[in-house]
């Protein structure tokens, strides 16, 4: 079914601390009137980075993550700072949190946390052809950085420190983009 995208009668904006609400009023095309409220982003997004050393490898990190007070396996990500590209930002974020660069980076698709109610997009950028390069990052300490190979995902996403839906989500999207380009299938 093809469905026509509701009508929007008004939009309220308003700041409640860190975050920006949107009050929709919208008709659907049934002549339904709702109002719905939604986060709307801050700045351009993030990005997530499968850096790939070997096709068969990803480098994940080790870092102090605040929500669940623990050290969390995931992948280097961060925020797009203004005036850059989803591919500059994922290069920067790779030399701060990897201590790497990648010289083909490849945009794969945007990633959204909670489409109901936020805006928020996180883009996935494959990192390949890789170098060392450290730049300073935000973070208080260097993040460790473990190989994974891809062949032991089954193994990695029952672990109680890899509890990230996106990388976790990433991962298996860069997976499947690997192996069909490997075995000529074209880009995913």
């Amino acid at each position: 079914m093809n469905r026509q995208l509701p009508t929007i009668h008004g939009i309220v904006e308003r700041d409640e601390g860190r975050n920006r609400i949107e009050e929709l009023d919208l008709e659907f095309s049934n002549g339904e009137r709702r109002r719905y409220t939604r986060m709307k982003p801050r700045g351009p997004g993030a990005v997530i980075i499968a850096a790939v050393p070997d096709p068969d490898t990803v480098l994940l990190v080790r870092e102090y993550a605040c929500g669940v007070h623990r050290y969390e396996l995931g992948l280097p990500k961060g925020r797009i700072d203004a005036g850059e590209t989803p591919l500059q930002a994922a290069n920067r974020e790779l030399k701060e949190e990897a201590g790497f660069g990648g010289r083909r980076l490849t945009l794969l698709r945007p990633l959204t946390l909670a489409p109901a109610y936020m805006g928020h997009q996180t883009h996935l950028v494959l990192a390949e052809d890789l170098y060392p390069e450290r730049l300073p990052g935000d973070e208080p300490e260097l993040p460790e950085v473990i190989p994974w190979r891809f062949d032991a995902l089954h193994e990695l996403m029952l672990r109680e420190d890899f509890s990230e839906g996106r990388a976790l989500a990433a991962l298996f999207i860069v997976r499947e983009y690997l192996q069909r380009r490997g075995s000529g299938g074209g880009d995913a």
